[in-house]
């Protein structure tokens, strides 16, 4: 016994039918790996189907897939993003990195510290205001310099 399909269905198989073609093209625009480039689709899909339970036709169906495939590929490209920023470490390399609980390294952490603030200390006033703004990362474009 067959079915009645919902109007979601419905849009659904014709904005695929319409705009498949198109939602591969982006797809792989976004996404060079073929692999990770089937899981975008699969997601852009997924939503596409989902979106559909609140389309209303105020906009063309164009519109919507657009819309809704370049949000997901959007948040899949930031997504990506954030989870390769964390510089991963060799095991080799975490061996090297002190345990905060090692007291020796923290003592030494600490003096190296208390001599650069002892030498910045004795700067003119301008050249330490440089080197203060260096050490907290500002860029030359976020500060003016004035002379004390």
């Amino acid at each position: 016994m067959p079915t009645e399909k919902s109007g979601q269905d419905i849009f659904y198989e014709q904005a695929t039918a319409a705009y498949g073609a198109a939602i591969d093209r982006l797809a792989q625009s976004y996404e060079a790996d073929s692999e990770k480039r089937q899981d975008l689709l699969q997601e852009i899909h997924l939503a596409l189907w989902r979106s559909f339970e609140g389309f209303d036709s105020r906009c063309s169906l164009r519109t919507w897939v657009y819309r809704v495939a370049h949000n997901v590929a959007i948040s899949h490209v930031i997504s990506w993003r954030r989870m390769n920023s964390r510089t991963l470490l060799s095991l080799d390399a975490l061996e090297g990195i002190p345990a905060k609980d090692d007291v020796e390294a923290v003592a030494d952490r600490r003096d190296v510290v208390q001599q650069l603030l002892t030498l910045v200390q004795r700067l003119r006033p301008l050249d330490r205001q440089i080197i203060l703004l260096y050490l907290e990362g500002a860029e030359s474009k976020d500060f003016t310099l004035v002379p004390t």
